[in-house]
């Protein structure tokens, strides 16, 4: 059977996305939440309390990342788990028997939309947060922001990327929620302060090195990102090595 070319696959998987009204907010959240909940910490804060905030002023800044991430997650999520309802991924390998060329074409799309959500978030979250902070206020051009505004739409982009892997892997959206939400909100937290420096390489708390001004611990910005990179790689690693072998 003659293999279909590549841009089809893609342009097919794109149109699942925007066809599943929960994919389409879900990615929406992540601008959403991101921005808004950093512009209203924002201005709730004011300038006049800005320098007593304590703590690295660049993290601070991206404060709604942390709602974000949810919607992040959500969305990696529901882009793969529709695959897995009412026998879908069998109409799926109908069309694309290629199950590699299925799995990376929707992992790529799925990537793609994340980080460019991401990369707008960034920008909009950190400029329209900081437009209240006064004289206290940031710019692009202070020590570390643009990679941070930079980093962390790639961030939510592999955050996406881990929850679709996963997702893959399990075949439940509603099950990966339910065990990452609580994972990135409560037991990152709760580990941390169990296992000290090696909580650095959990993948929610390496990848938000890159926030940072002066990034905490033994990691630097860029490298905690990796590290992140590695878990969403090996979770896609397995979504793929799942999808290969397991019956439809």
């Amino acid at each position: 059977m003659r293999a279909l070319p590549t841009r089809p696959v893609l342009h097919s998987e794109w149109i699942k996305i925007r066809s599943v009204r929960a994919t389409l907010w879900s990615l929406a959240g992540i601008f959403l939440a991101t921005v808004g909940v950093t512009v209203l910490a924002s201005a709730t804060v004011g300038r006049a309390e800005a320098d007593d905030l304590g703590g690295d002023p660049l993290f601070g800044a991206f404060y709604g990342l942390n709602f974000g991430q949810i919607a992040a997650l959500a969305f990696g999520a529901t882009a793969f788990a529709g695959e897995f309802h009412n026998g879908a991924l069998r109409v799926s390998l109908g069309a694309v028997p290629d199950r590699s060329r299925l799995f990376l074409s929707k992992a790529a799309v799925t990537g793609a939309l994340a980080l460019a959500a991401g990369i707008a978030t960034g920008f909009a979250g950190f400029l329209g947060g900081q437009a209240f902070m006064g004289p206290y206020a940031l710019g692009l051009g202070d020590p570390g922001a643009l990679r941070a505004v930079v980093g962390s739409g790639i961030y939510l982009a592999l955050m996406a990327l881990l929850a679709a892997g996963l997702t893959a892997v399990l075949r439940s959206g509603a099950l990966v929620l339910g065990i990452l939400i609580p994972f990135v909100l409560i037991v990152s937290f709760v580990v941390g302060d169990m296992a000290g420096g090696a909580a650095s390489y959990l993948p929610d708390q390496a990848g938000q090195l890159v926030l940072y001004q002066h990034p905490p611990g033994a990691l630097g910005p860029w490298t905690g990102l990796g590290v992140t990179a590695l878990w969403s790689a090996a979770a896609l690693a397995a979504g793929w090595t799942v999808l290969r072998r397991r019956d439809a």
